[in-house]
């Protein structure tokens, strides 16, 4: 596994330091990639990450500010209907659990649990600052997410970067390096900036995911 390199500090920060980046971890949810934390999905292979109807991946986080630079361990599970994101130390303890999907959202950060029907809500009430919740699932594959994006390409095809216009100062998205992974091409390194602000996103491992197919009454009374 490839460590990212880019910010001096590798310990986890403090629970200032988490209001500064917690924005982006509340974009979605998790466990780990070696095993399928929901039995409803399986792993599968996709020609083209835009087919995943659902995915799970794990990586590095690295955030940098005026204020602070930091990096963490990444773990995303993503749904049609639900996210799960788990965040923890270069040690591999656990730090934060964020949960949302149909019933709202909870967040369990520094031993206590905030609840919100509406996680850009939650989000907004625990930070000073903000990223659009619906952008970065399709923003870590490569993928537009608004007629109002930006998306440059390069002569292989893959994108190069993004910019959402949509805010000010605009979002913009940097594709530094790509891999395979579950048979499709997703970035394996991309920089987010937005004024002052700088993440670095390492996909390390992406699995698509396909729903189990339910067994008919027949089947599911065989031995």
């Amino acid at each position: 596994m490839i460590i990212l390199k880019y910010f001096t500090k590798t310990c986890f920060t403090p629970l200032s330091a988490l209001r500064l980046w917690l924005p982006l971890l509340l974009l979605g949810l998790l466990s780990a990639c070696s095993s399928l934390p929901d039995a409803r999905w399986q792993a599968t292979q996709v020609q083209h990450a835009e087919q995943a109807k659902a995915w799970e991946l794990k990586g590095k986080l690295a955030v940098k500010t005026p204020e602070e630079k930091f990096s963490t361990n990444l773990y995303w599970l993503h749904t049609p209907t639900t996210e799960e994101l788990r965040l923890t130390t270069m040690l591999g303890t656990s730090v934060m659990l964020l949960k949302s999907g149909p019933d709202g959202a909870f967040l369990e950060l520094d031993g206590e649990v905030y609840r919100n029907r509406d996680p850009q809500r939650l989000l907004d009430g625990l930070s000073n600052w903000s990223i659009p919740l619906n952008a970065l699932p399709r923003w870590v594959l490569g993928l537009s997410a608004a007629d109002t994006e930006l998306l440059l390409t390069g002569n292989d095809g893959k994108p190069q970067s993004l910019e959402d216009g949509s805010v000010s100062p605009p979002w913009q998205v940097k594709y530094l390096s790509w891999q395979q992974q579950s048979g499709a091409d997703i970035p394996r390194l991309l920089k987010l900036n937005r004024g002052a602000l700088e993440l670095k996103i390492q996909l390390t491992e992406w699995q698509a995911l396909e729903a189990e197919p339910k067994l008919t009454t027949k089947e599911s009374q065989q031995p």
